[in-house]
């Protein structure tokens, strides 16, 4: 079966070693660089007295929350700048005390138990939570009912594989990589348009579900204009995990076959494309859009850390495509692989972090 007709892959689930909430430091870091733009941007752009002075329930919604801690992380920072904002405007004019309501949204195939059972001690005292399951490609809840949207390390992952990149008679038929690495024009280009697609829809429906006047936060990866994925680091350990897959349909651990019509839906824009897609809706206003270098661009990450990073995140898609006891054997080789071609990592190309603010109309 096509990768194309499959769309949820969530995170490693549970709690041992191999599971997201271990493994996801790389995505914590970008989460607490912007930290404090995100309480500067809240506390000057959310107006709370012009958006309703009598409101009492304000509701956040991290969009592609996964199982946490990250999520966990950026909801109470969202919170406590709120409260602060209402602290303030609270004592020169008369507003409702508010109460605060999380909804942490994925698909409906994330460990929502896991992420339950590990909310912090004290989300009761600090807030309400509900889950809700469905893709953010669409709407997932009422209109006019979200105060503050968020969303981080989500929007690469397609809603899915675009169409004829899994076909062997398209001329994007992606061949014998297992992503979009820049290195095939018709491929890439098929991409681009489903990304572009893609954005449009998360971004209508995120219009319908905030107030006016509501903000949706955005935080994830690009790259500059004149960077491909091959020449990044991510792009060459990707690289190499196809490499392995060939090795193991050599030994007769999976098929040339499976390997053919096997493309991940994800794809890292380059900055013009980002920038594009969020100016054609006209929605929002576009109150920050920054980018940076990773706080950890700069840093020899490890084999042991980029294995279980990559494992952590590409297990569900492995395991749902190639088939049950394939995930061990290729993230060993992947070790072996990375030790034995080890990544230069001061001549690979950077991405960058970009963040972005935007105000529903």
């Amino acid at each position: 079966m096509s990768t194309s007709s499959q769309s949820s892959y969530p995170m490693s689930g549970g709690e041992d070693q191999h599971s997201y909430i271990h493994n996801s430091s790389y995505q914590k870091a970008v989460i607490d660089g912007f930290e404090e733009k995100a309480r500067q941007n809240i506390l000057e752009k959310f107006d709370l007295l012009n958006l309703n002075p009598h409101l009492s329930t304000f509701r956040i919604v991290d969009f592609g929350c996964s199982i946490g801690p990250n999520t966990f992380h950026a909801v109470q920072n969202i919170i406590d700048t709120v409260k602060l904002k209402h602290l303030k405007e609270s004592q020169e004019n008369s507003l409702v005390p508010l109460e605060f309501q999380v909804c942490f949204n994925d698909q409906p195939n994330n460990d929502f138990n896991t992420l339950f059972r590990t909310l912090p001690s004290s989300f009761g005292q600090e807030y309400l939570s509900m889950g809700v399951p469905g893709s953010f490609y669409g709407r997932v809840l009422p209109r006019n009912s979200i105060h503050i949207g968020y969303t981080s390390y989500t929007t690469h992952w397609l809603s899915k594989v675009p169409e004829h990149v899994c076909d062997k008679k398209s001329s994007a038929w992606n061949r014998s990589y297992i992503h979009c690495n820049y290195l095939i024009e018709e491929v890439t280009n098929a991409y681009k348009i489903q990304f572009t697609k893609d954005m449009s829809l998360f971004l209508e429906a995120r219009a319908e579900e905030l107030v006016p006047g509501g903000l949706m936060i955005v935080l994830g990866e690009c790259f500059p204009d004149d960077v491909a994925m091959y020449e990044t680091w991510s792009g060459i350990v990707l690289d190499t995990i196809g490499d392995c897959l060939l090795d193991m349909a050599t030994s007769g651990a999976t098929t040339q076959e499976k390997i053919d019509l096997f493309s991940m839906p994800v794809y890292f824009p380059q900055y013009s494309e980002l920038k594009r897609a969020i100016e054609q809706n006209k929605n929002f206003t576009i109150e920050m859009m920054e980018t940076t270098s990773h706080p950890l661009e700069d840093k020899q990450l490890t084999n042991d850390f980029i294995v279980s990073m990559f494992r952590a995140f590409l297990s569900s898609i492995i395991e749902t495509h190639f088939g049950d006891g394939v995930v061990n054997e290729l993230f060993y080789r992947l070790d072996k692989k990375l030790s034995k071609y080890p990544i230069d990592f001061d001549k690979c190309k950077k991405k960058m972090v970009y963040y972005i603010v935007l105000k529903r109309k």
